[in-house]
């Protein structure tokens, strides 16, 4: 590699709010997408919420001469919605489905319908590898009252370790999607810290779009006002994040949204906004650029975030495992009241009593059931996530407590046992 490369990478991500019958406009929204990725070129496009695999298709055929590889990230019940189009040939791919993704009984949610993941490819870019993850976690309902904040975190950690697992033989990585997560929610702040990811917001020398880099603004007419009243500006769920990891350097030159318009005809292409990114790639850092920092304060940052993690999952898992107790004990009821309807018909009771009770018996107890082995899962997979979280944070520890700076030089003339008796 030259001494003066330079790699620049186009980036597009956009949640298409794609559900057939139910979002406004989906067709043209769809077509007017097309022609928008035809007319920008962009190297990468990455979108979420593309629930029909037909409407996937159809832009595969549309952007086919600008972008001649592609892929549909097909899971769950519905699908994943993750797809992505690419300029460059597409080396290698695959996805992750997240553990845990809301539960079954609330239907009108379908978070757990549709098999939420991270879907992963790989590109070869000038002799770089590039890791390009796109991905949607589960959705946030009521910021007050969040009953599915658990699963959210476990998310945000699992696509965390996907990713640290993933992508040691890569230069570069690229995360894109909708993480329905704010900047500084818990979920964020684990996902940045253990993965290392600058946010192209945050960083970029150029930027242009919506205040504050919302995602999410009451002025998209798809958008629900109400759900917004605590934001007036809106709010930033949408990410592209990224990092160089063989010791090249990474800088988001421009980072553009739009805001709550289509850029050339006015109507929203989704109810989220479109994210741009024009990242630089260079051969080593600008003198100015101090390498990234490893020290005690990033140390103690990693480790409050692993333990607000730890207790949340914690949390979640007591909850669970009550959710399984209480369904257990309502399997017990409904065994009981089977074998008393049974005694009943076998004693020559009343018949119609029997037949009556019978099939709500039946159903409680098939009910019941499912919901306990729902929840008997559920508390394993927060267990497991706990026990990693716990793992990591005990190796941060022992790590911030070998430091060089976390020993305190002695004066001269100082025993080490004064130190001791004074700690």
């Amino acid at each position: 590699m030259k001494p003066n490369f330079t790699l620049r990478l186009r980036v597009f991500n956009l949640n298409c709010w794609g559900i057939p019958y139910l979002s406004k406009h989906r067709a043209d929204r769809v077509k007017r997408l097309g022609d928008f990725l035809n007319m920008e070129s962009f190297d990468l496009a990455l979108l979420e919420e593309v629930w029909s695999e037909q409407d996937f298709q159809d832009l595969r055929q549309k952007l086919l001469p600008t972008y001649p590889a592609a892929h549909y990230f097909r899971s769950g019940i519905i699908g994943s919605g993750l797809c992505v189009f690419s300029k460059h040939p597409i080396q290698e791919f695959t996805q992750h489905v997240f553990t845990l993704n809301g539960y079954p009984y609330m239907i009108h949610h379908g978070d757990w319908f549709c098999g939420k993941a991270v879907g992963l490819l790989v590109l070869h870019l000038s002799g770089l590898v590039l890791n390009a993850y796109v991905t949607h976690l589960h959705a946030e309902y009521n910021r007050q009252k969040d009953v599915y904040l658990a699963h959210r975190v476990a998310q945000a950690w699992e696509l965390a370790q996907f990713i640290h697992h993933t992508s040691k033989k890569a230069d570069m990585v690229l995360l894109c999607g909708d993480l329905n997560l704010h900047p500084k929610d818990l979920g964020c702040r684990l996902l940045k810290e253990w993965t290392g990811l600058c946010d192209a917001y945050l960083e970029t020398r150029d930027f242009k779009g919506s205040e504050e880099g919302c995602t999410m603004v009451p002025e998209n007419c798809y958008v629900n006002r109400r759900e917004l009243e605590q934001f007036p500006l809106g709010i930033r769920i949408d990410y592209v994040l990224y990092k160089a990891v063989s010791g090249l350097y990474i800088s988001c030159k421009t980072f553009k949204t739009t805001t709550g318009h289509d850029p050339h005809s006015g109507t929203p292409l989704s109810d989220h906004e479109a994210l741009m990114a024009t990242l630089c790639v260079r051969h080593s850092p600008p003198q100015h650029t101090s390498s990234p920092s490893h020290g005690p304060a990033e140390r103690s940052a990693l480790i409050s975030v692993l333990r607000e993690a730890w207790t949340e999952l914690d949390q979640g898992m007591a909850q669970a495992l009550w959710w399984a107790t209480i369904t257990g004990y309502v399997i017990g009821l409904g065994l009981l009241l089977l074998a008393l309807l049974c005694a009943l018909a076998v004693g020559g009771g009343i018949r119609e009593v029997v037949i009556l009770l019978w099939t709500p018996s039946v159903g409680l107890v098939l009910g019941a059931g499912a919901v306990y082995l729902f929840h008997v899962q559920e508390a394993k997979g927060l267990c497991r996530a706990r026990a990693e979280l716990q793992h990591v944070l005990g190796r941060a520890r022992e790590a911030q407590d070998l430091s060089p700076e976390s020993q305190p030089a002695l004066q001269p003339g100082r025993q080490e046992g004064d130190r001791a008796e004074e700690q």
